[in-house]
């Protein structure tokens, strides 16, 4: 999973997976729907990406965004959708199914470590 890549598209592949198993595991999410100003997978990267910037403000954040990835996108749009019931409906969805690839991804590196350990571990 984390095999030589670069965090953005470690981030990038960690939310497509994310968002296809949250698809998966409900048969019809109401909150699946097609935004083409900005696309929920969008959505999310732009969360991530302002928790981990520093800046000052969400202006800010845009206007930076635009800067370094060449990415317009209109004020209205994001604020808007900053306030969406349905975004937050999708964003509750993804963090489940984003938790439980870490968490199989993280023991899986446990139970490897602890085989170093035969005393710790049920395995002969």
């Amino acid at each position: 999973m984390l095999k030589d890549l670069p965090l953005s598209e470690h981030i990038h592949q960690h939310c497509n997976e994310s968002m296809e198993c949250a698809l998966l595991a409900e048969r019809h999410p109401l909150w699946a729907r097609s935004c083409p100003e900005l696309k929920d997978i969008d959505f999310i990267r732009l969360g991530l990406l302002r928790c981990i910037s520093v800046v000052d403000s969400g202006r800010h954040f845009l206007q930076t965004n635009e800067q370094i990835y060449g990415q317009l996108l209109p004020h209205s749009t994001y604020f808007k959708s900053l306030k969406s019931h349905r975004r937050t409906s999708m964003l509750e969805a993804f963090e489940q199914q984003s938790y439980h690839l870490h968490s199989e991804h993280y023991y899986r590196k446990a139970l490897i470590i602890l085989k170093h350990y035969r005393n710790l571990t049920n395995t002969p």
